[in-house]
């Protein structure tokens, strides 16, 4: 098996970590998994449940691409992407508490044993567009570090920002298109600046200096605002341009419809 790239290894790394930040937060002696997150319908247990599920199918398309392509009619359709979801976090969500969490670590194992056997260069079959294995982890940090935060809000705790929030909002920033074309727009031809300012006092930029569009703002809210955990108007963002400004109110980093925005909590 040929070893995983320099970049491939800290995407995993960052990926690892992502997953012992939520394990840390459910893993408590007094933590109920039956309590209600944001996400209408969701316990703590759904949304544990909804993230092995997704490592789950992750496993799959990278073992067994077939079996995912024959096995998952719903994957080109938005409406039996968002059914499928629901069942398998319903599924998952009516086990025992520590078996469900044990599978959910077996899970997260896999990803990454799995992810780290990826040869370079190959791409897997996703419920998109084929990626790389370094974007198919972004996309499960992104998700991991999404629910975490529908967790914490249930806990009623405040979670420390850390760097590795730079793969959601790099995925943000890719994802534009998709955002525009999930609500049946057209996608803009004219580039975007993005400017945010990261947890560690980095700045990160994206797109030309002179574009006549810009987001600037911190990268925490910036990746509450792509994983659609907060609304634009409860985020320090600030758009230049009607089409970014669209963006605020549409952006998404994940595959699917946008559904409903939940409560969230008012920061």
């Amino acid at each position: 098996m040929t070893a995983p790239s320099a970049s491939l290894r800290t995407v995993l790394t960052d990926l690892a970590a992502e997953g012992d930040a939520l394990d840390s937060l459910v893993s408590q002696a007094d933590v109920d998994l039956t309590r209600p997150t944001p996400a209408l319908g969701w316990t703590i247990a759904h949304q544990i449940a909804h993230l092995r599920w997704a490592d789950e199918l992750t496993i799959v398309a990278c073992r067994d691409p077939e079996r995912f392509r024959t096995s998952m009619p719903w994957i080109n359709t938005p409406d039996g992407l968002t059914e499928a979801i629901e069942t398998g976090a319903a599924e998952g969500a009516g086990l025992p508490a520590v078996e469900l969490l044990d599978r959910w670590r077996e899970s997260r194992a896999g990803v990454l044993e799995t992810l780290a056997a990826i040869s370079s260069g190959a791409r897997v079959i996703w419920l998109g567009r084929p990626m790389g294995a370094g974007t198919l982890a972004s996309a499960r940090i992104m998700e991991t570090w999404a629910h975490g935060e529908d967790v914490a809000d249930a806990l009623g705790v405040r979670r420390v920002a850390t760097d590795r929030i730079r793969h959601v909002a790099d995925l943000g920033v890719r994802t534009r298109d998709h955002s525009f074309r999930t609500h049946r727009l057209a996608a803009p031809d004219a580039p975007f600046r993005v400017e945010l300012t990261a947890p560690s006092g980095a700045s990160w930029t994206w797109g030309p200096e002179d574009a006549e569009q810009w987001v600037s703002g911190p990268a925490l809210d910036f990746a509450l605002l792509v994983t659609r955990r907060r609304l634009p108007d409860d985020l320090g963002l600030r758009a230049e341009g009607a089409l970014a400004s669209k963006w605020l109110t549409i952006a998404q980093a994940f595959a699917g419809s946008p559904g409903v925005d939940p409560a969230r909590r008012s920061d």
